[in-house]
């Protein structure tokens, strides 16, 4: 029988062990850690995330039960109060700058997105973390409520959350959004939340194409009106210039596509600056903005960015960027394996198997596993 080291081992090897140590080192405050060091942290954080732990008590716990095998993992055993000490103290920036080595990493193996145009595709959204304001204080967003928000720009080649930033609850979508640095010729898709004039003459005049929906009080005239196939639910090609009192910000014409979905019958007006696609290629883009609703999902159900392991604002961000850095992981592992198996089986066997001993790809691909030697047939086979 093969010697394989744990699952978990296997798993974290996606991190070359060098990179992160320059990160450590390049993102550390006070004196030098003695006994704890952030690999150790971070193997503990991604164990949380990986097996569902829901307080400190209980990573260490598991960790201690393991003890014998954490040499596998190049950690040291950690006590609660160094842990929370690290996580409270060392800055999380160290997993902001992980995240993006992760991601040029993934981004190398990501599938194209379905469509036929080689433009990048990415949705733009946001989704709130609401919080305790008692117990976080540093996180007002209402009068007696707390929160952060996740703001997401979702790559659609391999659903990878390529521009990822963490705010303050009361920071407005709107407001990242124009932060947000996009590739030239690039399409994005948003919702009317985003809607923003002068936001929208800015993409056009940096090359980037937008996709959203029009508000139902939005004011415009009519320029241009094209035949549509209303054998695909299109109802309206149209080009148009905005009237109402924001017009001004937004002196572009635009194009506006009607569509009516023929299940539920609801029908949809959006708004576009690239004439050159088909208008059903336009309405299927919008569609597929769920994607990044069905991430958000993902991530809550599945990760643990809803209760947290510490108080402070550096130890939740701590939490939240190591939480996406396992997400990356996991996407990274099932485009090497290339197995048709969704992320959410993917966890599910990683948290039954973590400290099991078994080839991580071939229990990945559902191989049964190996039959262990009894002590005399391994004294013979080693003899």
């Amino acid at each position: 029988m093969a010697h394989h080291n744990t699952v978990f081992s296997q798993l974290l090897k996606l991190v070359p062990r060098h990179e992160f140590e320059v990160l450590a080192n390049q993102h550390h405050e006070g004196r030098k850690l003695r006994k704890m060091t952030r690999w150790s942290q971070f193997v503990s954080m991604a164990l949380a995330q990986l097996s569902g732990r829901t307080s400190l008590r209980d990573v260490v716990s598991n960790l201690s039960a393991q003890a014998r095998k954490l040499y596998l993992l190049g950690a040291v055993p950690v006590s609660r109060s160094s842990l929370a000490r690290v996580n409270e103290k060392q800055p999380y920036a160290l997993y902001e700058a992980l995240f993006a080595k992760l991601f040029s990493r993934c981004q190398g193996l990501a599938p194209r997105h379905g469509f036929r145009f080689k433009n990048k595709l990415y949705s733009l959204d946001a989704s709130t973390l609401d919080l305790c304001l008692s117990v976080f204080p540093w996180a007002k967003f209402r009068t007696t409520k707390g929160a952060v928000k996740l703001h997401v720009g979702l790559d659609h080649d391999g659903l990878l959350p390529a521009l990822m930033t963490v705010t303050n609850g009361k920071v407005h979508d709107i407001t990242v959004a124009r932060t947000l640095a996009l590739p030239k010729g690039s399409i994005v898709v948003f919702d009317r939340g985003y809607t923003d004039y002068d936001g929208y003459h800015q993409l056009n005049t940096q090359g980037i194409f937008f996709v959203t929906r029009q508000r139902k009080k939005a004011r415009y005239r009519v320029v241009e009106r094209r035949k549509v196939d209303k054998s695909k639910g299109l109802t309206s090609d149209q080009t148009l210039e905005l009237t109402g009192a924001k017009a001004r910000n937004c002196p572009i014409a635009l194009r506006r596509i009607g569509f009516k979905d023929f299940d539920t019958g609801i029908r949809y007006c959006f708004l576009t600056n690239n004439f050159h696609l088909a208008a059903s290629t336009i309405a299927a883009i919008y569609k597929s903005r769920w994607q990044i609703e069905l991430f958000f999902k993902w991530i809550k159900q599945n990760l643990k960015i809803k209760r947290f392991l510490g108080t402070s604002k550096n130890a939740v961000m701590t939490q939240l960027w190591i939480a996406l850095c396992a997400y990356l992981l996991l996407a990274y592992l099932k485009f090497v394996s290339k197995i048709d198996c969704s992320l959410q089986q993917i966890i599910r066997l990683l948290q039954l198997n973590l400290f099991e001993r078994r080839d991580l790809q071939a229990l990945l691909r559902g191989d049964p596993p190996e039959p262990e030697l009894l002590p005399l047939q391994a004294s013979l086979q080693f003899s």
